[in-house]
């Protein structure tokens, strides 16, 4: 057995160190009132750390988070990656049994938990468990003087723990439901994080200068990927958003300069519209998501991820890879097309007999390296599933082009059946999508009591009347075998849209009469 020597292992919280002697007094987290610098960090993290420890948390040990995007958070990460432990910002968002599962499930010593706007909800979760032997609670948010959060860091010990603690330890846990409706905990390691910032740096031009406005949710792969954990890992500065209000956004973006932000489509047309009386200096900030709906207020993102994108970045990647496992940064373009794999992994497309595909061929995409995840917590057979053959499958499916690249087509697990006839909804949208009028689709699957389903498509035009449904049938029927073709089609205004702002099909099943899948599940939540 070969023995890794101390001086070859690098942990997150090694990278916190070493912020501090390089960027001591720089400023690294704005979180409302609060801005601390490297030095500041490091000293919480280890006060946050001592009193972890003596609470008895340490090596494998959990911590669950259940309130909204805070420092807290990266707070707490820190201090476990001194301990070897691991954290899970938990979905504020979560119904009271939600929160109960996830207790139950991920076990923790200590749930962190914000009574303000959920704290009715956290308290029906605890009702339900019934306090739990072994679990300290602890609010985030108390007022000044009471028992808390800030009482129990005050308690801990100004000294660094100096403990030599894995990279391949579990530090970061997301729950995702990605794969079959069922919530699942993927374990991040420190080293998925190295790699993945290393690879966002340079893709992003991300260096100690950066100031990133962390606005989307922390219990999302995104918000660390674009840009959080490249700006962390560099020494540059995240800025907080408990929320997003864009009166409140808007002021901040201009005043911490920020030049990266996880904003979605509707925040950035609200920001815009503000920006117009407020006459707020943006030009800091680089938009590399819709670009166009910032209308010149902000500066072109000319960096490495939008360079094959028409100045908008694109790639494949869920949670379990550690985000984007292929971007058009390393090449590709067109419509559909993921790019290329990153330094850090591998991709083969596979065949359902395991077998790797021939390029234009489609199949499962399989990713291994350093950003492939440790696995669900708390789910051998699952993990046992999905790492064989010396790969991650990830239940999605892609292509191999001529040119190398990789187009992603949409997860094998949602599948429609027609008769004998196995129809991947993914195929059936991209093809609905390459119709001039059409802005976006969706595909769901309604029962047939002969056929067992048809296919119906939910499309969104560029405008209204540009489109009949006849002509969304006829451009299939042209293009894909006719059994894929959807018999019906509806028009909407906008397609619903999940958490992590992927469509929503479970909301479309419930408003167009969706079912009859294959196992008797929906197609089930996006990434």
């Amino acid at each position: 057995m070969i023995t890794v020597h101390p001086a070859r292992r690098l942990s997150i919280a090694d990278v916190v160190r070493e912020h501090r002697r390089s960027f001591a007094d720089a400023v690294a987290f704005v979180d409302g009132d609060v801005r601390l610098t490297w030095t500041e960090f490091d000293e919480r993290t280890n006060r946050l750390a001592s009193a972890l420890a003596a609470d008895g948390v340490g090596a494998g040990d959990r911590v669950l988070w259940l309130g909204q995007n805070s420092v807290r958070i990266w707070e707490l990460l820190g201090a476990a990656a001194k301990l070897g432990a691991m954290v899970c910002p938990g979905y504020w968002r979560w119904a009271a049994p939600e929160m109960a599962f996830a207790v139950r499930d991920f076990d923790p010593k200590v749930v962190v938990w914000q009574h303000e706007e959920i704290g009715e909800t956290v308290a029906k979760a605890r009702a339900e468990l019934g306090e739990p032997a072994g679990v300290r609670w602890l609010r985030h948010d108390s007022p000044a003087g009471e028992d808390g959060y800030e009482s129990f860091l005050a308690e801990g010990a100004l000294e660094d723990p100096a403990l030599d603690v894995d990279p391949d330890a579990a530090l970061l846990v997301i729950y995702t439901a990605a794969m079959s409706g069922t919530q699942c905990g993927s374990m991040l390691s420190h080293r998925n994080l190295l790699a993945m910032g290393a690879t966002g740096a340079w893709l992003g031009d991300i260096d100690h200068t950066t100031a990133f406005l962390s606005a989307g949710p922390m219990f999302h792969i995104g918000n660390y990927q674009f840009w959080g954990v490249p700006a962390f890992l560099q020494g540059g500065k995240n800025v907080i958003v408990r929320r997003v209000v864009a009166e409140e956004v808007l002021p901040l973006l201009a005043g911490e300069k920020c030049t990266h932000g996880y904003l979605m489509p509707p925040t950035i047309v609200e920001l815009v519209k503000l920006n117009a009386t407020a006459g707020h200096d943006l030009s800091a900030f680089r938009a590399s998501v819709a670009p166009q709906l910032w209308q010149g207020t902000v500066t072109v993102d000319t960096s490495r991820f939008t360079a094959n994108g028409g100045g908008e970045g694109r790639g494949y990647g869920q949670t379990e890879v550690t985000g984007f496992a292929t971007t058009g940064g390393f090449g590709g373009s067109g419509l559909g097309n993921a790019g290329r794999p990153g330094p850090f992994v591998a991709v083969r497309i596979v065949a359902e007999d395991g077998t790797e595909c021939a390029p234009g061929v489609a199949g499962e995409i399989c990713v291994r390296g350093d950003l492939v995840h440790l696995g669900y917590w708390n789910r051998p057979e699952v993990n046992e599933h999905r790492f064989r053959d010396g790969w991650w499958h990830t239940t999605d499916l892609g292509r191999r082009e001529p040119d190398g690249t990789i187009s992603f087509l949409g997860t094998t697990t949602r599948m429609l059946k027609s008769a004998a006839e196995n129809i991947f909804p993914a195929e059936v949208e991209n093809c609905i999508e390459g119709h001039p009028a059409v802005k976006e689709a969706a595909v769901i699957g309604v029962p047939n009591e002969r056929w067992a389903q048809d296919v119906k498509a939910v499309v969104v035009l560029h405008g209204p009347d540009q489109a009949s449904a006849a002509d969304i049938i006829e451009h299939c029927r042209e293009r894909i075998a006719s059994y894929k073709k959807p018999k019906t089609v509806e028009f909407v205004d906008a397609l619903p849209r999940t958490a992590a702002f992927a469509k929503d099909y479970a909301a479309l099943d419930a408003r167009f009469g969706g079912g009859g899948y294959p196992g008797g599940e929906t197609l089930g939540a996006g990434r």
